[in-house]
């Protein structure tokens, strides 16, 4: 994890750049930090960090959950997410698990392990529904690459808008989909949107991907169903989290499970502060930011 990048601009003339990982002495300029890049997903001691710098100005992140955050931030604090850097490889992700599940991929490296030629049959992409549940970025990138497979992706957001349904029309359009993608953020609003009711909609063989928060989903509704063969699922992110070594989501069928990894990739560092030093220097010339998020999020 990278360390917390304090950075001071005195009067918007000159940059001092301070990297603290929060242990020990605090730095000796702390309390005139105007912008702060805080370690990934830290949300620890939020309101003791805001206190120590009275006179920060921007915080922003590298990720673009905020969930965490939201709440804590002070007033004439402009917070900044991370919209755009991570989405390429996270949408790629979803492709993976998606292949990997209608192309029974778990069963063939069984087999390969077990030095088995066990031929099963699978499914492809061609013509299938895919509710894509979150049209951000992220949703936006899935659907890109689904459309590559000839996929037909279905966005589905909050509100309604032009080519987008709302989620209010979820229980209609479950049914008829294929596959489920959860993209959208963690709100109150879409914490346990996914529950029993929700995956009851699902079309028997439905496969649910998600990448999102884990709290959208509710864990033991879909272990429900996973056990008994109704869906399938390909889950990156899960609740709990770490997922314990003796929990029963490890060995439901039709499940494949990645370690929140859809965003752990060799450039993921570099991309984030690309964005980090863009931000700088806006912020140092007076210009307006980007991905600031303001209002309901």
């Amino acid at each position: 994890m990278a360390d917390v990048i304090v950075v001071c601009v005195p009067d918007h003339h000159a940059v001092e750049v301070i990297a603290w990982d929060g242990e020990g002495a605090k730095p000796d300029r702390l309390a005139e930090t105007t912008f702060w890049v805080p370690q990934v997903e830290d949300a620890r001691d939020l309101d003791a960090k805001f206190a120590a710098m009275p006179d920060l100005q921007v915080m922003q992140l590298t990720s673009a959950g905020v969930e965490d955050v939201l709440g804590h931030v002070p007033d004439g604090v402009t917070l900044c997410d991370a919209r755009g850097v991570h989405g390429s490889a996270v949408a790629e992700l979803v492709l993976t698990l998606i292949l990997a599940s209608q192309r029974r991929l778990p069963h063939f490296i069984d087999a390969q392990r077990e030095s088995r030629w066990d031929l099963v049959e699978a499914d492809d992409l061609r013509e299938k529904r895919v509710l894509v549940v979150g049209a951000g970025d992220l949703g936006q990138q899935t659907a890109k690459r689904l459309r590559g497979f000839d996929a037909e992706p279905v966005m589905v957001a909050h509100s309604a808008r032009d080519g987008v349904h709302a989620t209010s029309e979820l229980a209609d359009l479950l049914p008829d989909a294929d596959m489920v993608v959860l993209t959208l953020p963690l709100t109150p609003q879409t914490t346990g949107l996914v529950d029993a009711t929700f995956l009851s909609r699902m079309a028997d063989g439905a496969l649910l991907v998600k990448v999102a928060r884990g709290k959208i989903v509710d864990t033991s509704a879909l272990l429900a169903e996973l056990t008994s063969g109704r869906l399938r699922a390909g889950l990156d992110v899960v609740d709990p989290e770490p997922l314990p070594s003796d929990h029963p989501l490890w060995h439901a069928p039709n499940v494949i499970i990645t370690p929140h990894a859809a965003g752990h990739v060799k450039r993921a560092g570099p991309r984030a502060f690309a964005l980090v030093s863009d931000q700088l220097r806006r912020f140092a010339a007076g210009d307006l930011l980007q991905n600031v998020v303001d209002g309901a999020y």
